[in-house]
């Protein structure tokens, strides 16, 4: 796999900007990223707009020009979702992951102790359903020295429009077995959901922790994400995978629903792995590089192809620094063992 340099990059973004927001109202189209070209199954060595859709017909060579700005389009396939987990209550499916901390540690089932009505069309039957996403890493407050919150995505922190400060999360989540009240470990502090940013700020309770990820150890600080490097992340259902960062200007239109409908996400951080990166119940991991710096904010994904908010703008808009270091006594750690 062949990447975009700076350069390339340099000259491709502000035509790609240009024509993102017209080509997003198009029917079928779910996103506009920069990638190399592929014409028959085969890499062109060229660099392009591309352009995501539900399914590629006859129709969108006649939609999506073949170029724009002295620059190639490429129409792609995708079926982009977020990746959280999402049953209903009463169903009998067997939780994925069973595993109980008593030690709070990054890359573990998380989820609201509510449930949450949902109806036809967004679901077949309606029912009350529960939520499972991933507990990524953990952040300190700026403005509240000492106060510690567990960071994940807004789609598993606040689900829908009726969320509130206060909601209260379990580990593991109601879908892999939690119980309101006995397994509650945090409640909600703060959200953003806008620009590249779909987040959550859990202040977390008496519950020990550890400023470390399982399978990967100590994060080490934050880091830009550069197109080309390898990645891991630790999810909740597929639990430590790797993946290449293959571009960072993936816009995006993915449908939140329960009330909240489709939003856009700009600069988005895109992955691709050998194998499967993500799935259901893995939103909320953060995406780490080889000094185990955070990158990303795991959202979404399409079988080998993984979506994550680059991690700057997230501690930004939540006004909070990743912690990686132990923070004042009363609220410190677990230590290493």
């Amino acid at each position: 796999m062949s990447y975009l340099d700076e350069a390339a990059l340099a000259v491709i973004r502000p035509v790609k900007r240009m024509v993102e927001d017209e080509f997003l109202t198009r029917p079928g189209v779910i996103g506009v990223d920069i990638g190399e070209k592929i014409t028959a199954g085969r890499p062109t060595g060229k660099a392009a707009i591309v352009v995501y859709v539900c399914a590629k017909g006859p129709q969108h060579p006649q939609q999506i020009p073949a170029q724009v700005g002295g620059v190639l389009t490429d129409v792609v396939a995708e079926s982009i979702v977020l990746h959280r987990a999402r049953i209903t209550r009463t169903s009998d499916e067997q939780p994925v992951a069973v595993e109980r901390h008593p030690v709070l540690r990054g890359g573990i089932s998380i989820g609201p102790a509510r449930s949450f009505r949902v109806v036809p069309p967004e679901v077949e039957k309606a029912g009350e359903f529960v939520i499972a996403g991933t507990l990524g890493a953990f952040v300190i407050t700026k403005t509240e020295p000492g106060k510690v919150l567990g960071l994940t995505t807004f789609h598993v922190g606040c689900v829908d429009d009726s969320w509130a400060v206060g909601d209260e999360f379990v580990h593991p989540s109601r879908v892999d077995g939690g119980v309101p009240g006995a397994d509650q470990v945090a409640v909600l502090d703060r959200a953003a959901l806008a620009g590249s940013v779909s987040a959550a700020g859990l202040r977390m309770g008496a519950r020990p922790f550890r400023a470390e990820i399982i399978d990967i150890g100590a994060i080490t600080g934050t880091a830009r994400a550069q197109v080309g490097s390898t990645v891991r992340k630790r999810g909740r259902t597929t639990e430590l995978t790797y993946g290449v960062i293959v571009s960072t200007d993936a816009t995006l239109r993915l449908d939140f629903g329960d009330g909240i409908g489709i939003r856009t996400l700009r600069d988005q951080i895109r992955v691709h792995s050998a194998d499967r990166f993500g799935d259901h119940g893995d939103s909320g991991a953060v995406l780490v590089d080889a000094d185990n710096r955070v990158v990303g904010l795991y959202v979404a994904g399409s079988g080998s192809t993984g979506f994550a908010n680059p991690i700057e703008p997230v501690l930004r808009q939540l006004d909070v620094d990743l912690l990686t270091r132990g923070v004042p006594e009363s609220r410190r750690p677990e230590p290493a063992a």
